[in-house]
């Protein structure tokens, strides 16, 4: 092998491992982006539940506890400490969430169509996950009410969501190819 094609191959490699770098400073990004997105939908959901809890007088849910005591068998030691815990997981869980949306977005699933899809996902999860932890009632069981509310709730997050990652991702300086 002579010396200009030793110096080609290694143009080479180092051409594709600024291209992966690239690639991973993309997705990384997206990431990022979608955790704020995350935290945006967490607080317009938590400020609507607010809102309907003044006017309903319902008490905040446990439910976030209650999973996660279920999951990893945590055990809070008084009430205040369970409910300091829910609302930890709340916003830990909302935040998470948006990392699917802002690779959605990085990768030309936004506007509607990359909105829906995150909804669809997040509202889905809610629906299966907690009955077959044995934390909530099975949809069936919910009455139109509570299951347009729930609806609501989890659409002004993904809506939020979505508009921020979208807005994130299009003044990204750069695309992905």
């Amino acid at each position: 092998m002579g010396k200009k094609h030793h110096k080609k191959k290694k143009h080479q490699r180092k051409a594709h491992a600024v291209h992966d770098t690239s690639e991973l400073g993309h997705i990384a990004g997206a990431i990022g982006r979608g955790i704020i997105a995350g935290l945006a939908g967490t607080a317009a959901m938590t400020v609507a539940q607010m809102i309907e809890m003044k006017i309903t007088g319902r008490k905040a849910s446990d439910t976030p506890y209650k999973a996660v005591s279920k999951v990893f068998g945590i055990e809070a030691k008084s009430d205040k400490d369970k409910e300091k815990l829910s609302n930890i997981i709340h916003w830990v869980y909302g935040s998470s969430w948006g990392i699917p949306r802002g690779l959605l977005a990085e990768f030309g699933a936004n506007g509607a169509a990359g909105t829906g899809a995150h909804f669809a996902s997040v509202w889905g999860t809610e629906v299966v996950m907690l009955p077959s932890l044995g934390v909530a009632e099975p949809i069936t069981k919910w009455g139109p009410k509570a299951i347009g509310q729930d609806m609501l709730f989890h659409a002004i997050y993904a809506i939020t969501v979505g508009l921020v990652a979208d807005a994130l991702t299009s003044h990204s300086a750069v695309k992905l190819k």
